[in-house]
């Protein structure tokens, strides 16, 4: 069915919740084969539940000014809660049932250890909490798509200004930089407000659950098996010293390259006289090279790309309205993944393709298993390893979006890949600041967030620039709000995507085979599991990174691209 045809009809909340119940009641005392119904009954249940809050949140964030779907999200803000502690409370019946084993034995233990870290997340206690929680992520979406920024004659969103602030021109660079930040100014009371109201909502929850402040239980919330704060810890301390010294070379060269002698923060993203590659033609022809390049990729994402093309499942074009950034998310009632995002003119564009897609053909083979709901994704620094590593491993189809710039983008990508890291690090220690300190102020909240630029990227020069320069630039990056902790999962999938780049470069079949395999385990694995079958390591361990990361760097060193200005 195509997406446009899939009706939507909002849930009868009070006959789930009764039944959620009933079920609960019936799992603490239920035989070995009356558990897996109960089990395969709330399966159903959820499905249909999450297909009508997928529905609304798609089209919800294809235009946020949509009434009907802005009330429908508003709804599920409230009650989504609800349904979770109804469903906890299940998990709990069956964890108290002595019969448990046998689901263990029918799905892997992984899903009772999935059921124990959830149980652990939510109260109806805190429940009103959770409801100010969504409505307060909601408001902060709306605030950020809301944008209207006056430049180059038109009227823009935030990210409709990413092709300017790659422009090959310092002075039009500056110039969208500071018009984006004009906008974050403009707003800096709300969303000192918003976040604020955040920390403290997350760390009340907190309290009331029994934890000393929020890190805990956003750990908890990520559903982290097998790792906790210390292994992240010691993960960001390698980063720190082993890959942030090897970024620097990477964007030493970059300028170099480029004949910049004193690069600003403006600068940064520019990757070659002339400008950054670029994909070709319109969203069409990127979609039609998309679908071209996965049919020569596999028959198992052949099938993928048709299944998304042909029945509409992707919504990209920017427009006035839209909710910014890009996701992948599923519609279970439908087995159908959907991709969200919005083109910019960008090499951005592309990333769509592979690393929204990566998540989209993980959901489509999880679907093609016939996993349960719980085993369908694994952890999402797992999922993350789908999108990332699929990013490097389509390398040989894409000249389709690139042409003669192909090279070009090899190289940016690769550097991109090393450099994000310091980054990604630096937004989940800002996190571990302020929820361990939750009374801070915006202004120490921005100083904080300053001295680990300092620490991460000390080649970093603001030069003046507005809202950045104040250390406030981490209000742009919507999973501080949103998605607390989430974004150290994006470097942890990062480490592992590296190593399938590193193991493509010595055998492409084998390195698809290995993805492919991975894939296919669903949830059925933890991070570490997952890492360790595809013959990798586990980056927790001191000294883990530092070959891979020489591996990369050694690589982009050499790259022919990597000429000085007058020979490129």
């Amino acid at each position: 069915m195509k997406f446009s045809q899939m009706p939507y009809q909002r849930p009868d909340l009070a006959a789930l919740l009764d039944e959620y119940a009933a079920l609960a009641e019936q799992a603490a005392g239920a035989d070995a084969e009356r558990l897996a119904e109960i089990y395969l009954r709330h399966n159903r249940l959820a499905a249909g539940y999450e297909t009508a809050a997928s529905l609304v949140m798609i089209r919800h964030t294809c235009d946020t000014t949509d009434s009907f779907y802005d009330a429908e999200n508003d709804w599920f803000d409230q009650v989504s809660p609800q349904v979770s502690d109804a469903v906890l409370e299940l998990y709990r019946g069956i964890l108290q049932n002595p019969h448990k084993e046998a689901l263990a034995a029918r799905f892997g233990q992984i899903l009772l250890d999935k059921m124990e870290v959830n149980v652990k997340s939510a109260t109806p206690e805190i429940l009103q909490l959770r409801q100010e929680e969504n409505a307060l992520t909601t408001a902060y979406e709306k605030l950020y798509a809301s944008a209207k920024i006056p430049f180059d004659g038109k009227v823009l969103n935030v990210s409709q200004l990413g092709p300017y602030k790659e422009s090959p021109d310092a002075a039009v660079r500056r110039a969208a930089y500071e018009a984006e930040a004009g906008f974050f100014d403009e707003n800096r009371a709300q969303l000192d407000e918003l976040y604020d109201k955040l920390v403290k909502n997350r760390t009340e929850q907190a309290k009331k659950l029994g934890y000393e402040n929020f890190i805990p239980l956003g750990y908890i919330r990520m559903e982290r098996l097998g790792y906790g704060q210390r292994e992240v810890e010691q993960y960001r301390a390698q980063v720190a010293s082993d890959v942030t010294p090897l970024a620097a070379q990477v964007m030493q060269r970059r300028m170099a390259r480029l004949g910049i002698e004193k690069p600003t923060f403006c600068d940064l993203n520019m990757q070659f006289v002339g400008g950054n590659p670029i994909p070709m033609g319109q969203p069409e022809d990127i979609l039609h090279a998309g679908r071209e390049m996965y049919h020569h990729l596999s028959p198992e994402t052949a099938d993928f790309i048709d299944r998304m093309m042909d029945d509409g499942l992707f919504d990209v074009v920017s427009r006035p309205g839209k909710a910014p950034g890009g996701y992948c998310t599923t519609i279970p009632d439908h087995r159908a993944p959907f991709i969200f995002s919005n083109f910019n003119g960008t090499s951005g564009d592309v990333d769509v393709l592979t690393h929204e897609a990566g998540h989209a053909f993980a959901a489509y083979m999880a679907y093609k298993e016939n996993l349960p709901g719980e085993l369908q994704n694994p952890g999402l620094e797992s999922c993350e390893i789908h999108s990332m590593s699929m990013e490097f491993l389509t390398s040989d189809y894409h000249t389709a979006f690139f042409g003669p710039d192909t090279g070009k983008y090899a190289l940016a990508h690769a550097e991109d890949a090393l450099l994000f890291l310091p980054y990604g690090c630096m937004v989940d220690e800002f996190q571990h600041i302020v929820y361990a300190n939750p009374d801070l102020t915006p202004d120490e909240r921005n100083a904080a967030w300053k001295k680990l630029e300092e620490k991460y990227r000390p080649w970093v020069d603001f030069d003046g620039l507005p809202f950045y320069g104040r250390g406030a630039g981490w209000q742009r990056q919507t999973h501080i709000y949103q998605d607390p902790f989430y974004y150290i999962d994006y470097c942890l999938a990062q480490t592992v995507a590296l190593q399938f780049f590193a193991a493509w470069l010595a055998d492409k079949k084998d390195a698809w085979t290995r993805y492919l395999a991975l894939v296919r385990q669903g949830g059925r694995r933890t991070y570490a599991g997952l890492v360790e079958s595809a013959g990798f390591a586990v980056p927790f361990e001191p000294g883990s990174l530092k070959g891979m990361v020489e591996t990369v760097e050694q690589w982009t060193a050499a790259h022919p691209c990597n000429r000085p200005p007058e020979q490129n």
